[in-house]
């Protein structure tokens, strides 16, 4: 039988954060990922934000999933949107200010 030869997977799980909270991970992702494919990651996490990291797994930021419902929704959207795509990307204004006048 062939060993199987594992890598680290690019949704691995971080050790904990040890900032206050002993049992609390982070999650990281590749900053390739799409924007559908994150939010569905984050919800069966069950996690608020992701952190991003690029190709050689150094950290580029980090989204929330508030983020990525706002630009999701957002007419500029498509379903090849990546999570590097969306960095630094000013988010609209939810509610009454958004409405134009």
């Amino acid at each position: 039988m062939t060993p199987v030869q594992t890598h680290r997977s690019p949704t691995a799980l971080d050790l904990p954060t040890g900032a206050g909270h002993p049992g609390t991970t982070e999650l990281r992702v590749g900053d390739d990922m799409t924007v559908e494919v994150a939010l569905s990651v984050m919800a069966g996490a069950d996690v608020e934000y992701l952190l991003l990291c690029d190709g050689d797994d150094e950290r580029t930021g980090s989204v929330t999933r508030a983020e990525l419902v706002v630009h999701r929704d957002s007419s500029a959207y498509t379903d090849r949107v990546r999570l590097r795509d969306v960095l630094g990307v000013p988010w609209p204004v939810a509610g009454p200010a958004a409405l134009p006048l």
